[in-house]
């Protein structure tokens, strides 16, 4: 355990669970309504309203071999190639056959997939696939109709839910075991301000951290919470360095800033192309699958017919659809560019690449399991290993589907009741209220920035993190961040209006920045292009060096530790600290304090 917290009051209330699930997406409630059908006290506890993560704007649907001639074995061979080399086949074999009948259960939870006239699930194709095993909802809303049954099931159930909450940080025990978290509810309601659930297992489903870029797909809310919490409560994270940037986001400008409207792959998997402004498809010939081709490859290939043209964007052209197929297969994607002026039955949609899902994450075992006994992850937090290097398209609600239900089973198999679980240890969750101690405890405290500097990371990531990357420009984007922090630092022990007081918009820009200096340092040290990072300095993939994990630790004393694995298998997960925790050949510190 690091002891690093978050400046923050001390709880004023708590709640007493088995299991708190943080997070409402697929992969939280899944977990959730598993672990209260087991019969669990389980504890929701969610940053907005259930329905508000990242879950609901999954436009594609969800990958399982459900179709005719299709089976796990193709499934995972496309995984495997999109993963560019990275995958962990174990990972990736279990969600791959475990894939088909996690989705029939959700189907029996009351989600509704789109069928064929024969009454069969009307499957299509996405980027990196080659069958038809794409199962989606209301032409492109899937992850609206998952999450609407989740969501449904959750309040028929009548699980405990803590809505508006702010995770902070950790609980522990003296032994260091997972003894719950401290939360802030915003606003009013049962609870409010800063308050602990108390509980032995934690399992944190918080969603990506997509909101570190300028430009992304993922909403407000995803600003590396739950990875940051993980690192100050000394789990390790790994291959942060990994970003997939979708391919096509509808542009709004160059100056448009924040969640950016999703031009679902499914567009392209029914018969879409790729076209600069003179109509030239440019996909032709660069891959096998054309449009079709893993997610990293098109949008390198769209960033490069950019800078040929002197562009800010290319063009998705698919009036050949025509009006009924755009009304009825894309209801949500024709909406959303006709209230931005775009009319995609009459002309090319302009798109260019944003940043979209999380690769890397918390690192767990195949049942969830983090190196912090009792923490558990599951979703875009987490990192299994079954994306490798790149996502393979929609098989993210696939794996919070299924590791989800694998972290539930754990859970009710192996973890103590709250009745029999060590009581939390106090001062986890307080704050040192005399100026003179709480400077001799400094190492146990982060530095909040004010909230304004969320925007001043947003632009040093993109600039120097984005799609292009290069030593040059990771160092400039190393050197802000630090900068950033040291400034922080020094406010931290200020007076008046420079030090920043504890609240959402802080502690948000807080975490942001922690994640921001660990992808960066990743990227720094992986020096290759490989999936979706690509380094222009580094074009080519280099598997004798570089087919490697990168595993990060936070220290007590706030230095980032890289270490490298001994080769694409990860190391077995072993509780932080252990000797072979990161079974790595080199170990990198940096100077750096996040």
């Amino acid at each position: 355990m690091t002891g690093i917290r978050l400046t923050a009051p001390a709880p004023g209330w708590a709640i007493d669970a088995d299991v708190v699930v943080v997070g409402s997406g697929v992969a939280g409630l899944t977990t959730a309504l598993r672990c209260a059908a087991a019969g669990l006290a389980t504890v929701v506890v969610t940053k907005a309203r259930l329905d508000d993560g990242s879950t609901r704007w999954a436009q594609g649907g969800i990958a399982a071999a459900l179709g005719e001639g299709d089976t796990p074995e193709q499934h995972l061979a496309d995984t495997l190639v999109a993963g560019a080399g990275l995958c962990d086949e174990s990972a990736v074999r279990t969600l791959v056959t475990e894939g088909p009948d996690a989705v029939r259960r959700l189907i029996k939870t009351g989600a509704h997939f789109d069928t064929t006239d024969t009454g069969d699930i009307a499957l299509t194709r996405e980027g990196g696939h080659h069958r038809r095993r794409i199962a989606h909802a209301g032409g492109d809303a899937t992850g609206a109709e998952i999450s609407r049954a989740l969501v449904e099931a959750v309040r028929s159930a009548a699980l405990h839910t803590v809505e508006n909450a702010l995770v902070l940080d950790l609980l522990t025990d003296a032994e260091g075991r997972t003894a719950g978290v401290t939360l802030h509810v915003m606003g009013e309601g049962q609870h409010d301000g800063v308050g602990a659930v108390h509980a032995p297992a934690v399992v944190l489903a918080t969603g990506g951290m997509g909101q570190v870029f300028s430009a992304t797909t993922n909403p407000p809310v995803s600003t590396g919470d739950g990875v940051a919490l993980a690192l100050r409560a000394g789990a390790e994270v790994s291959d942060l360095e990994f970003v997939q940037f979708h391919p096509t986001v509808l542009f709004l400008g160059a100056d448009s800033e924040g969640q950016q409207p999703l031009v679902s792959e499914a567009v392209r998997g029914e018969g879409a192309h790729l076209v600069d402004a003179s109509g030239t498809r440019f996909m032709v010939g660069q891959h096998e699958l054309a449009e079709l081709a893993p997610r990293d490859i098109v949008a390198k290939a769209i960033t490069r017919q950019m800078q040929l043209h002197g562009t800010e964007h290319m063009y998705l052209d698919a009036r050949h659809f025509g009006a009924e197929m755009w009304e009825q297969r894309f209801p949500t994607i024709l909406a959303a560019c006709r209230a931005h002026g775009i009319d995609p039955i009459t002309e090319p949609i302009p798109v260019a690449p944003a940043a979209h899902y999380a690769s890397g994450g918390i690192r767990t075992d195949l049942r969830g399991r983090t190196t912090v006994p009792g923490l558990y992850a599951c979703g875009e937090v987490a990192c299994t290993g079954v994306h490798g290097a790149n996502r393979l398209a929609s098989n993210s609600l696939l794996e919070g589907l299924v590791f989800a239900e694998r972290i539930a089973a754990d859970i009710v198999e192996d973890r103590p009741r709250a009745t029999e679980a060590a009581a939390p240890v106090a001062k986890a969750a307080t704050l040192v209220a005399d100026r003179d101690t709480e400077r001799d405890t400094e190492p146990a405290r982060s530095p909040l920035l004010a909230p304004e500097a969320r925007t001043t990371i947003q632009r040093i990531m993109t600039r120097g993190a984005g799609v292009l990357r290069s030593a040059a420009s990771l160092v400039t984007a190393a050197d802000d961040l630090e900068a950033l922090h040291n400034s922080a630092a020094a406010d931290a022990w200020a007076t008046g209006p420079k030090r920043a007081e504890p609240g959402v918009e802080a502690w948000e820009a807080t975490n942001l920045l922690l994640v921001s200096r660990v992808l960066v340092a990743a990227a720094r040290q992986r020096e290759e292009t490989r999936g979706c990072h690509w380094r222009e300095d580094r074009p080519e993939r280099d598997d004798e060096t570089w087919r490697r994990h990168l595993v990060v630790r936070l220290t007590p004393d706030r230095r980032l530790v890289l270490s490298r694995t001994e080769s694409e298998a990860f190391p077995p997960v072993q509780p932080a600290g252990a000797p072979d925790c990161a079974a790595a050949t080199t170990t990198h510190p940096t100077p750096e304090e996040p």
